[in-house]
């Protein structure tokens, strides 16, 4: 079964994610360090995954389990380029989906501002999402639910044995 694993300390697509998964029947996995209590849904098939408070632990325990048939809801740059790695799909919250021909660009811009920030040359901060974006982000996500599902049934079929 695909799966939709949530970068969820930060994300503000949660409803969205878990109305899609429950019209599309798939497992959720909502994975948070505890530092911002989250309280469960009561949904079937909604896993809730608390790791340690410490810096990349939900990001970690994500691309351990995260398969090439699911999807992974993140802002966060170096997860989605971990999880594009193990054959996965990566969308952020304002529905930009990451893919491998521009997953190096965004890390390397995410270098440059950081080095920016770094030297005081740049305010950080983002945009709130806007309903353009939170729409935009079904949009995305509800492409790459079918596109995943493809790719579930592509790793399952198994041809039937030659006749002798």
């Amino acid at each position: 079964m695909t799966a939709i694993y949530i970068d969820a300390d930060a994300c503000p697509v949660r409803e969205e994610v878990l109305r899609v998964a429950a019209r599309r029947q798939l497992a959720v996995h909502i994975v948070s360090n505890g530092s911002r209590p989250i309280r469960p849904p009561a949904q079937v098939d909604v896993h809730m995954v608390v790791v340690p408070p410490e810096p990349d632990a939900a990001d970690d325990w994500i691309a351990q389990h995260i398969g090439p048939a699911d999807i992974c809801v993140t802002a966060d740059i170096p997860l989605a380029s971990r999880c594009l790695g193990a054959g996965a799909r990566a969308v952020a919250p304002d529905g930009h989906v990451w893919t491998e021909a521009n997953i190096g660009a965004a890390l390397a811009g995410r270098e440059v501002s950081r080095h920016l920030r770094e030297l005081g040359l740049s305010a950080g901060g983002g945009k709130a999402l806007s309903k353009q974006d939170r729409s935009a982000f079904l949009n995305a996500l509800d492409a790459l639910v079918t596109a995943a599902q493809r790719t579930r049934a592509a790793l399952n079929f198994r041809p039937p044995p030659e006749a002798e």
